[in-house]
């Protein structure tokens, strides 16, 4: 093996983006705030004229497209494909009008369910029961790839406190009442010993690809072989991104979702290639669930009319002091090749003309964005501030001043710190664009009579509160 030294290699020339539409929140204006130091370290010199890489994005469900792209790439929107001159062909989706298209292409129903007056836990039983019976009727009867794919039942919640009471219902009273005669008295089929699993945050990186795995083995008739394919999926807004299971047909939706994106990308994944079935189960004690219910035709009719803007504000002051300072060090470690080295830090000069353009490039940029001044002159004096800081740190002596500081002991000092639970300061830079707030510790007390004290601070209890809401 022989190395041959070569020079600096050209920066990317196209970035491609994928599901652009969840680089929104706080999640999005770190982006947007980080892409800063990534468009000027991408970008070139070519024939006297900044250039830099092409974005290619993929996005669904969005509306303000234009200005997340601005407020995130600094770049100007262009919809591609153009919209077609046929309303109903918009390349990505063709409406089918005819009968014999409707039979090849069933698409996806959506079905609301509400009842005044009952428990919402006791209604969730009941749908359960019916859609797992009646998938094991399909299956018995008509036995084959359709009818496989009702056998597999997702259930979406918008909480995990909210999905960890259900799976005890489903392990207990669902699974008690689907086995038996009484099930078949009312025209379903009674299944076995139910395989649940869930597909959320509290799954390892590990486990996510075995329950995904899992969710392509077909239900067979009857049984025979020690492979239990899923029976029920109880899952998150994680099913919402990068599960793309061909064979689920049926979801329960409990609760009406936040916002109507998360609902169009969580119901997108059951339907693919059978005939979907959506069914939403409205608490009829929420206002906004009976809102919703009550106008449920409509409100489908028009799903992607009510679409929320996302918001992304990469120059916020709470972004700023997260994700400033990274920012900054990216761009002063990453542009001379003189500042790469950890102990580096310490060379860094405060009266390097290099240092005035990158503080110029971030502040411009801030302003373009903001279309506010007063922005441009906040970031401008963090930018001075945290300078300064820097080279008073370079003039403590006796000491190596490093960007970051490794596991060897002597007299090396990190100037960049990691979040570790401590006071957040101007030199803390987040190791992941999620990770900008410390842990909380949870004090759990006994069941009992709070303090005087705590009485007043405690909100009044609401009647209907799901807490309230055990099945019988």
């Amino acid at each position: 093996m022989k190395v041959e030294p070569c020079g600096p290699l050209r920066p990317p020339d196209l970035v491609i983006q994928d599901e652009l539409h969840l680089i929104a929140g706080p999640l999005g204006s770190l982006v947007g705030l980080y892409e800063t130091a990534i468009d000027r370290l991408c970008s070139w010199d070519n024939d006297g004229h900044p250039a830099g890489p092409k974005m290619i994005a993929s996005t669904a469900t969005i509306r303000r497209a234009r200005l997340q792209a601005d407020r995130l790439y600094a770049r100007a929107l262009a919809v591609f494909p153009p919209p077609a001159l046929d309303a109903r062909d918009t390349f990505f989706s063709l409406q089918r009008d005819r009968p014999e298209d409707a039979e090849t292409k069933p698409g996806r129903r959506y079905l609301g369910i509400s009842e005044p007056g009952r428990r919402f836990k006791g209604i969730l039983i009941r749908v359960y029961i019916a859609m797992l019976g009646s998938a094991q009727k399909l299956l018995e009867e008509h036995p084959g790839d359709p009818a496989d794919a009702y056998m597999t039942l997702v259930g979406y919640f918008n909480s995990l406190r909210e999905l960890g009471g259900t799976r005890r219902i489903v392990e207990d009273d669902v699974q008690s009442r689907i086995y038996g005669r009484r099930i078949e008295e009312r025209g379903f089929k009674p299944r076995g010993r139910l395989e649940v699993e869930e597909l959320t945050s509290r799954r390892t990186a590990d486990e996510i690809p075995k329950v995904l795995d899992k969710l392509g083995v077909q239900h067979e008739h009857p049984r025979r072989n020690d492979t239990y394919p899923i029976d029920v999926l109880l899952a998150t807004n994680m099913i919402s991104v990068g599960v793309d299971v061909q064979r689920l047909g049926t979801m329960i939706v409990a609760g009406q979702p936040k916002s109507t994106s998360e609902y169009i990308q969580a119901t997108s994944r059951v339907g693919r290639r059978f005939p979907g079935l959506v069914l939403t189960v409205f608490n009829w004690a929420r206002p906004r669930d009976l809102s919703h219910y009550e106008t449920f035709e409509h409100y489908h009719s028009t799903v992607y009319r009510q679409v929320e803007a996302l918001s992304v504000t990469p120059f916020a002051p709470m972004a700023l002091r997260r994700g400033l300072t990274g920012v900054l060090a990216a761009m002063v470690r990453l542009s001379e090749t003189e500042w790469n080295p950890n102990d580096a830090a310490a060379t860094v000069s405060r009266t390097d003309p290099r240092l005035v353009e990158i503080v110029e490039a971030i502040a411009t940029r801030a302003a373009d964005r903001a279309n506010d001044n007063d922005v441009e002159d906040l970031v401008r004096q963090e930018l001075e501030h945290r300078l300064d800081q820097w080279k008073q740190e370079q003039d403590v002596p006796q000491r190596d001043l490093v960007y970051s500081r490794g596991m060897s002991a002597g007299t090396q000092v990190g100037l960049l710190s990691e979040p570790d639970g401590r006071p957040w300061t101007d030199f803390t830079v987040p190791m992941s664009m999620r990770d900008v707030e410390p842990s909380v510790d949870l004090v759990l007390r006994e069941r009992g009579i709070a303090p005087v004290s705590d009485m007043w601070d405690m909100p009044a209890r609401d009647e209907n509160s799901e807490d309230e809401e055990e099945a019988e």
